[in-house]
């Protein structure tokens, strides 16, 4: 949206002239060919600085009117994702020549930021459903109840790579110093599975996951780790385990040892890891 062509100051005095003549403002505006918007505000501004001439403007004017901007932010809101030299473009199919910079300093002014995006579950409608229904069934627990839950999960780690996001402070020029790089092999170096548990009274045992885990080996874990990590955690009676939904922790044969060994298991809405505070725990090992 380009911005319009200011009125020369003939124009402006003569509006003011017309108007100390007893002429409306529609009168004015036919006359001239102007808006009626346009005499308003120019009347208006004689009436309160007694003069028709621009006052002082602190620093540059702006490159885009304020119906570009208003464009501009209509655009980001209904479609977050759009990139500033689509905004470019969009402008300068509307008659405005503007850079990605200004689009920034904008979008800045406006209280946006570029960030990167986050990722989340992908979620059906039945999923909404189910971890609703668990927020508010535990909505009113006290904090002595999720102390009593034994939190547990499975992670992937790389052994070289990037397990997330880094960044350092460098000059321009010392980008392959060996302090500012991060050291990769061919086809990813492999990786390790873990399996890891812990509660708000501390971290348990770290269990390395060898090849495929199926049923059986999991129940192997859970032998060997689960309860002599209740017991040194010690969780005391009422202690709650906490797994997701995987086919293996959902197995009869995995619910019947789970029964057999009087452990109480936390019912949990599928596809909800990010309820599950031991990714933050798992983040913090990878980091």
């Amino acid at each position: 949206m380009a911005k319009t062509k200011e009125l020369s100051k003939d124009v402006r005095d003569k509006i003011v002239d017309l108007h100390k003549a007893g002429m409306g403002y529609k009168t004015i505006a036919k006359q001239l060919g102007e808006k009626v918007t346009t005499v308003g505000a120019i009347i208006r501004k004689w009436k309160k600085h007694k003069r028709t001439v621009n006052l002082p403007r602190p620093g540059a004017p702006c490159k885009i009117s304020p119906r570009g901007v208003a464009m501009i932010m209509r655009t980001v809101r209904n479609q977050p994702r759009t990139t500033r030299e689509d905004l470019v473009n969009d402008l300068k199919a509307a008659g405005t020549i503007i850079t990605k910079k200004t689009i920034g300093n904008t979008l800045n002014r406006e209280g946006l930021k570029s960030c990167s995006t986050r990722k989340v579950p992908l979620l059906k409608k039945a999923h909404v459903h189910a971890r609703l229904k668990f927020a508010n069934e535990h909505l009113n627990d006290s904090e002595d109840n999720w102390v009593k839950v034994l939190w547990s999960d499975e992670t992937k780690l790389e052994l070289f790579g990037i397990n997330s996001t880094r960044r350092v402070w460098r000059r321009r020029n010392a980008a392959y110093d060996l302090k500012n790089t991060i050291p990769t092999v061919k086809h990813g170096g492999g990786n390790i599975m873990l399996w890891g548990c812990f509660s708000a009274k501390g971290t348990e045992q770290l269990h390395r996951i060898k090849g495929t885990m199926d049923g059986a080996m999991y129940r192997q874990i859970l032998c060997e780790n689960l309860l002599p990590s209740a017991r040194a955690l010690k969780m005391g009676r009422g202690w709650v385990f906490q797994h997701d939904n995987d086919p293996k922790h959902m197995a009869k044969a995995t619910k019947e040892w789970l029964k057999k060994k009087h452990v109480k298991v936390l019912e949990w809405p599928s596809r909800s890891p990010d309820l599950n505070p031991i990714e933050n725990l798992w983040r913090e090992l990878k980091v």
